[in-house]
Parts: structure tokens; sequence; C-alpha cells
């Protein structure tokens, strides 16, 4: 889409220096942008404006320094960004429903034990919804005995727990054509009644780590006899290697005869992939589509029928 890349331009400025004083004006400059504009550019492609997803990622970022140090509030608060522990405590609160000592009673033992878990506990397969650790989804792909998925305490991009979709380190390395052919899927699929005739945006924040083939966003569209429709998996623009959270999205039109929609995210080879603060909503025609035609690399018209080319 037109301003994708001014964004995730943004969030990554934002991401390094979270921890920093940070106004609309400094980061619209940093993508060439006049300010009002461009907040209204964030605000419309990430669902929230820029203050506010400042303060979001910045409480997020202290509910895990919460659990998982023994820092004093006050402090948390102050290198949060928050002026003083009676602001941070009334955003805290507003955030997550308590306040943080009540946070960190409540949460801090469990966060130990999930921190330290290791992988090996995880290393299962979940073909299903009712067998999934993570309501609504399951894991599908190609070689799903080499995939795993988990909620994540540890990698949060807002509340408390994002979704986690990775190669165990145990899992034994196939051959170098197979992993290039393998791919694990965190997905889910409904019907597409309540959607037909609209345009449709799937979004959210991915992060990665140690991608080494590639990962990326996806989004279908089937008819009742399974013909692809519409389809998205971010072929021509992959998310690979070591990348924190930043923002990614796809928008598919749903045809009248639309009646399956899944989606998902996908990890092509190994690596880890976290997702989280996904959304599904309706957008306008003016929300360019990216759709990938299965014709746009074909000639419009014969070449070359007499070979003298």
């Amino acid at each position: 889409m037109k301003h994708t890349r001014h964004i995730q331009h943004s969030i990554e400025y934002i991401e390094a220096h979270l921890h920093e004083q940070l106004s609309l004006q400094h980061i619209a400059a940093q993508v060439g942008f006049a300010p009002n504009y461009f907040h209204h550019l964030f605000s419309r492609a990430v669902g929230r404006g820029i203050a506010d997803y400042i303060r979001q990622r910045r409480l997020c970022q202290s509910a895990l320094l919460l659990i998982t140090t023994e820092q004093g509030i006050l402090d948390i608060a102050m290198q949060c960004g928050f002026e003083s522990q009676e602001a941070f405590t009334r955003a805290f609160k507003k955030e997550y429903a308590l306040p943080p000592g009540r946070y960190r009673k409540l949460f801090q033992q469990d966060a130990t034990l999930t921190y330290h878990k290791g992988e090996s506990t995880m290393n299962m397969t979940y073909t299903s919804p009712s067998e999934s650790p993570i309501e609504g989804w399951f894991l599908s792909g190609t070689s799903m005995h080499h995939y795993a998925i988990e909620l994540d305490g540890a990698q949060v991009h807002t509340g408390r727990q994002s979704a986690h979709l990775y190669t165990p380190s145990t899992d034994q390395a196939p051959s170098m054509a197979m992993q290039e052919q393998q791919f694990g899927t965190l997905m889910q699929q409904f019907q597409a009644h309540a959607y037909r005739g609209k345009r449709m945006r799937f979004s959210g924040f991915v992060k990665t780590s140690a991608v080494q083939q590639s990962c990326g966003l996806w989004m279908r569209v089937d008819d009742r006899y399974e013909n692809v429709l519409q389809f998205d998996n971010m072929h021509n623009r992959p998310i690979t290697g070591d990348c924190d959270w930043n923002h990614y999205a796809i928008v598919l039109d749903i045809p009248p005869e639309s009646t399956i929609i899944a989606f998902g995210v996908m990890l092509v080879g190994k690596g880890h992939v976290w997702i989280d603060s996904l959304r599904f909503e309706e957008v306008g025609l003016d929300v360019p589509l990216t759709n990938l035609d299965p014709d746009a690399d074909l000639p419009a018209a014969p070449q070359n029928l007499d070979f003298e080319q």
C-alpha cells in the first residue's frame, strides 16, 4: 500500500527510542511528512494515534518489567516515560484492570514458570482448534511435525501474551531442499457470509527471530467449491531474519460468492515469528488491494511466433 513503508519506518524508529522523549513532530520528520497528515496516516493504518501507540507500548514494557524484574514501581514508571508513580498507576490500571503492585503479585510467579519452561515442553503438533493451546487458532502446513505454537508472555506487543510459531531447537534439521519447501502456519478460518461485498483488512504486529527463509501474514478467500477467489501471503514483501515488532497488513475484497475466509501467519523454513494486536476490519474502496494476481507476470499477447526475435 502507498504509505506502508513510511508507517513501518516510523514504528521502527519508535521501537528503537521507546524510552526516550518522542513527539509527533519528531517522528513525522523521520519519514518526511507534515505532523497532522502523518498522524492521520498512522491512525488509519494502525488503528490508534501515535501518542496512544507509544503509551500502549510503554505500558506493555512496564508490565514485563513488573513480572520479570525486582525494580521498584517508581523506577519502572520513570523508565517508561511517566512523570510520576501516580500517573503511571492510573494509566496501568486503565490498561490492565489492576494496579501495578497487584499485577506483579498475581503474575510474577506464573511468569517465572512460563519464561523458564524451555521449548521441549511445547514440542507438539496441534491440528485442530480443540487441540490447540491458542483458542480459536490451530497449526497447519506442509510439515507440521517441524513446527510448534504457543502463547508467549515474554515477547509481547500489547497486553500480556502474543502467539508464537516456531521450529523447536530440538527439531532435527531436514535437508536444505526440504527446508525451502516446508512451512508451518498458525491460522483460523470462518464463514464469509457477513463480509460478502466488503473490502476487508487483516493486519497486526509481527516480530521475527532467525527466520532463514521467509514469513508473513496471509489471507485467503474461497468459494463453496474451494476455488481461490482472493489471496495474499506477502510473497512479494516477505519478512526475513531478525525484525522487531512492526505493522503489516493484507487487504482483500470478499466477492459475493465467497464462503470461507482463512488467515494467519506463515513461517517458511526455520525460525521464530510472533504475532500480536491483530485486527480484521472493513476498509473503504480507496484502500489499495494487496491481492496477488497470478496472471500479473504473463505477457499481454503471444510472443515471437516466427522464432526470429
